[in-house]
């Protein structure tokens, strides 16, 4: 290689898994691709299919590669991935971790057969597991931590009878945020780390069963939700059905799930963990109106995930719901691009403002986060430049003040706003005539109650973390 890439072990994966297994042995790869299409929002750098034979040879036949899930499969592509069982991946991830050999599932063949496995989020201790198992002779092809947990997995399954044992006891040595779908030559297994932090869910359809990030996607395929998988759960899904296996799990007051799937990432008619999230958005926004009440003509959203808080303020405050932009649906999430320079660029081809909606009114913006300031700036413009009298900023998240360990795109301390400037200060920076944050100690009501993680917030890690930033730790050449 002629440049120096990052491994991706630290800030910049939020990413989405999904497996399927038909009972009845049809091909399960065009589910799993509608399936990957209804978490495209979850990652769109790369993705992938793995899909085996469970009653002929068991041979895995994969297909991966950067770009959307339209770009990377067509019907042809989907044709010759035949298999009753098999999973899939959509990713995105920071600058220099985008390449094809990072694209996931990862396709794992050992002694005991052929493991696929996709994983979303990010491990605390990767850099030690990965330099361990390095010195046992293990020879890495990708620059993530997803390689790690699959070389564990493999390397267990050779001293146990099951390969829902051998993912156990590798959780027992992964230490962070993950869940997993693997399939083995007969097996679907899902699990899910022990505070929960990202989501994994089941689904049915007749005699097929279906895991996935998120329940949207379940209703994507046309099946049933079921459940949720439990924090701490490994599921298991063969010929005699649905088996568990709670022996990692911890007990539900030290359970931290992201409280940034609620806030961003997950999509409006998700429920995660019971918590239906478009509720939670409504919520957010009354919250900010009860907080910063302010005299406005229009409350007006950012697409995608501003628009239902921006709801629940306009029915709290009284103040009339607006739709202010129009939104090129062929554009990425700009909080998930690789580099500064695309996410500025793309900002203004992302979104355009209807200045007949906008024009001599006081305008109340809400959106989820500012996390460089830069998008947040630029709509603010926008909207001042379409005729915008003033516009007043409500952010359903408090200021992002520390760096995520466990997947979430949040930056070094350097490159947050919040870290180095109060909220005076970015309000100036960004040209809003009032900011207002939602307050730390209102962000349970968006969960009712359950346990969360904030840690990016607050600085309060739910378990220990390396004392320094991980997504810098070391480089490959």
């Amino acid at each position: 290689m002629d440049r120096l890439e990052k491994v991706t072990t630290g800030m910049g994966e939020e990413c989405g898994v999904f497996g399927a297994y038909d009972m009845d042995g049809g091909d399960v790869a065009p589910s799993i691709y509608y399936g990957l299409f209804a978490l495209q929002h979850r990652g769109q750098e790369s993705c992938g299919i793995a899909v085996t034979d469970t009653n002929g040879q068991r041979k895995v036949l994969s297909q991966k590669g950067l770009g959307h899930v339209d770009d990377v499969f067509d019907r042809e592509v989907l044709a010759k991935l035949q298999g009753n069982l098999g999973v899939g991946h959509v990713r995105y991830s920071t600058a220099g971790g985008t390449c094809v050999e990072n694209a996931q599932p990862l396709v794992i063949n050992y002694v005991k057969g052929t493991l696929a496995i996709a994983h979303n989020g990010n491990l605390v201790n990767a850099i030690e597991l990965r330099e361990e198992l390095g010195q046992t002779g293990a020879i890495f092809q990708t620059t993530i931590d997803s390689e790690v947990i699959a070389y564990h997995v493999a390397r267990e399954r050779l001293n146990t009878r099951k390969a829902e044992d051998a993912v156990k006891n590798a959780m027992k040595k992964i230490k962070g945020a993950y869940a997993l779908v693997v399939s083995s030559p007969r097996k679907l297994i899902g699990a899910r780390d022990p505070l929960g932090l990202k989501p994994l869910c089941i689904g049915r359809r007749d005699n097929t069963w279906f895991l996935s990030s998120e329940s949207c996607a379940v209703a994507a395929v046309g099946a049933e939700f079921v459940r949720d998988v439990r924090p701490g759960e490994i599921v298991s899904i063969t010929k005699d059905g649905l088996a568990s296996d709670m022996e990692m799990a911890i007990e539900a007051g030290k359970q931290s799930r992201c409280i940034f799937e609620y806030i961003y990432f997950a999509r409006t008619d998700s429920t995660l963990d019971g918590i239906n999230v478009y509720h939670s958005r409504i919520v957010a926004g009354k919250t900010l109106a009860e907080s910063y009440p302010v005299e406005a003509d229009l409350v007006v959203g950012v697409p995608d995930s501003g628009l239902v808080a921006a709801k629940g303020y306009s029915e709290r405050s009284g103040i009339p719901y607006g739709m202010a932009f129009h939104k090129n649906s062929y554009v990425g999430r700009t909080f998930i691009k690789p580099l500064q320079s695309e996410r500025e660029s793309s900002v203004k081809i992302k979104l355009s403002v209807i200045e007949e909606v906008v024009r001599g009114k006081r305008i109340v913006m809400v959106d989820d986060s500012i996390v460089r300031g830069t998008t947040c700036a630029n709509i603010i413009k926008m909207l001042k430049k379409a005729g915008a009298r003033e516009v007043h900023v409500r952010i359903s998240s408090p200021p992002f003040l520390y760096p995520c360990y466990f997947g979430t795109d949040v930056p070094s301390n350097e490159q947050l706003i919040a870290h180095s400037h109060t909220t005076e200060e970015i309000r100036q920076m960004i040209g809003a005539d009032s900011l207002g944050y939602m307050k730390i100690e209102k962000l349970s009501d968006m969960v009712d109650g359950i346990g969360y993680c904030d840690a990016c917030f607050t600085g309060n890690y739910p378990m220990e973390v390396p004392g320094y930033d991980i997504s810098h730790a070391f480089e490959v050449l």
